[in-house]
């Protein structure tokens, strides 16, 4: 017989106020990027979606690998941490498909990821994976983690909002990153 367990729903997802719009438009247009975006983005992702760990990721399509380029906990989740995506159905719907995913449980996440001890050990139960494409190609992720049960699929649309919000940033760093390769 299974032991009752109280469920509280999910906030319901907020609109994004022209106060925030105006926020991130105007975080892009500072000097030093990416960092100003980047704490626009957490700051807003926080406010409208809810979230205890937000990691941001560039794509490289080349070598089907993510870098992580932002995070608010570098202690456990470092900025340069890189993981391959190859051949996943996470990497199909996310990389690929250009669809957000949603993981509400623990055991979701066990299933979607390899790393899946280190959230959960941190009482992490539900993620939203927002895929950030410009010119219709994947340039990285937008990673929110919370509480189990709190994302739900009215959170995805108002990800993929602020997460557009990412699309320059991606793509600088993409090109910087070419360059460089380039020169080699």
């Amino acid at each position: 017989m299974q032991a009752n367990r109280i469920v509280t729903a999910p906030p319901v997802p907020q609109t994004l106020n022209i106060s925030q719009l105006k926020h991130l438009a105007r975080a892009m247009r500072l000097i030093g990027q990416p960092a100003p975006l980047f704490h626009a983005v957490h700051e807003v992702a926080a406010s409208a979606i809810g979230l205890r760990l937000i990691t941001v990721m560039s794509y490289d399509a080349q070598h089907e690998e993510v870098e992580r380029v932002y995070t608010n906990m570098p202690e456990v989740y470092p900025v340069g941490g890189r993981k391959k995506k190859q051949g996943t159905p996470w990497a199909k719907r996310v990389l690929r498909d250009l669809e957000p995913f949603r993981a509400e449980t623990p055991q979701d996440i066990r299933e979607a990821f390899d790393d899946h001890t280190v959230m959960t050990d941190m009482g992490l139960g539900s993620i939203l994976n927002i895929p950030i494409a410009y010119n219709g190609v994947c340039v990285g992720t937008m990673n929110l983690t919370h509480e189990e049960g709190w994302y739900a699929a009215e959170h995805e649309a108002l990800g993929l909002l602020v997460g557009s919000f990412l699309a320059p940033a991606l793509v600088a760093g993409a090109t910087v990153c070419a360059g460089k390769a380039a020169s080699l």
